[in-house]
């Protein structure tokens, strides 16, 4: 008796149903579209865009986007539908919602668990679908990251919820330390909101982790080598982990940062950040490295950069962005010290900053 294979349709079980919604930006801007049929209430959030056409899962499990409305500008998302929680960035989504121009009905990767649409569902996040994203990012361009919220059909907010004073790396931290391999050197890393992937870098070394809490004081504890993780928000409300790092600086031991470690390495030094207009969301942005002239393609996602103006004289840039000319890396001159804005750990991305988890182990064995 033959086995019977399920068809694609079966394999993708129901259509999620949907009712018209609409996404309200604070500028007054309506951008209408569709919802899930038993998504109600009003979701606020800052809406910002991403570019990247894959690795929709990686963004949506991301921590760095707690409190945001993620855009996704590429046409076509939910194609391959969601797999299992080893290839998420953490173990849910932080997004306060979601905004699509086309969610896809039916997956066909062979390793995909669940649609996208049931997979919001069961993470209780809010999304809408069929919006014109072309004419929203262009929006977002030209003002800058918005308030917004996704509501039902003629529903108007009197008050935007406003997200730039809230804490939240707090929110997103580990509560308590982990624990992680066996070497012999020691790395307190910061969770500031870390993705799963820069610990997967990390652990391809003979290496002892301390994964630590923001507000963690390690400083006199004994540690071979630090790292600070990227996260979310405006990276002068970690002022207990700027602290903290300053102290921990005059051991002088090896110390990487990544994303908001970077904003958070160049404050401990006494420089200063700014908001960026849009932020930078993507998997290809162009970044120079000051000392040699190469560009890599890097994956990105922050809104805060560093003012190169405002470093001290023993420090200086390690990368610049080609698009913008912003900050993208700082080095001390001649302290084992060095951060890059983008995510070499990629997830998703391009690979060709990989090498900058070797360079901070080969510092770490320089001791």
């Amino acid at each position: 008796m033959l086995k019977h294979t399920p068809s694609l349709n079966e394999k993708n079980h129901r259509i999620m149903q949907h009712k018209p919604g609409q996404l309200i930006l604070k500028t007054g801007e309506v951008f209408h579209g569709q919802v899930p049929a038993k998504q109600d209430g009003i979701h606020f959030g800052e809406v910002v865009f991403n570019t990247g056409m894959v690795g929709y899962v990686e963004s949506l499990t991301d921590p760095s986007y707690a409190g945001q409305i993620l855009v996704f500008t590429y046409p076509l998302i939910g194609n391959y539908g969601v797999s299992g929680p080893e290839t998420w960035e953490s173990k849910k989504s932080h997004v306060s919602g979601v905004v699509m121009s086309e969610l896809a009905p039916c997956y066909s990767s062979p390793t995909a668990l669940s649609s996208l649409s049931d997979w919001l569902a069961k993470q209780h996040i809010p999304y809408i679908t069929g919006v014109d994203t072309r004419a929203l990012t262009k929006q977002l361009r030209t003002h800058g990251v918005i308030p917004g919220a996704i509501t039902p059909p003629n529903e108007h907010p009197q008050k935007f919820e406003e997200f730039s004073d809230v804490h939240w790396v707090k929110e997103v931290s580990i509560k308590t330390p982990e624990n992680y391999g066996s070497g012999e050197k020691l790395v307190i890393a910061i969770d500031c909101g870390m993705k799963e992937n820069i610990i997967r870098n990390l652990m391809k070394f003979p290496i002892r982790i301390k994964r630590v809490p923001y507000n963690y004081d390690f400083s006199e504890e004994p540690f071979d080598a630090v790292f600070i993780s990227n996260g979310p928000g405006d990276p002068i409300h970690c002022k207990e982990t700027i602290h903290i790092l300053q102290k921990a600086m005059t051991k002088k031991k090896p110390m990487f940062g990544i994303c908001l470690g970077t904003q958070l390495m160049a404050l401990a030094v006494g420089a200063k950040t700014y908001k960026l207009p849009f932020g930078h969301r993507s998997h290809n942005q162009p970044c120079m490295d000051i000392s040699t002239g190469r560009c890599y393609l890097t994956s990105q996602n922050h809104s805060y950069a560093v003012d190169d103006s405002t470093l001290p004289s023993d420090w200086k840039v390690l990368f610049k962005n080609l698009n913008d000319q912003s900050v993208e890396g700082i080095e001390h001159k001649t302290l084992p010290f060095f951060a890059v804005q983008f995510h070499p750990e990629s997830a998703p991305g391009p690979l060709d900053s990989e090498w900058l988890f070797q360079k901070f182990y080969d510092l770490i064995q320089k001791g």
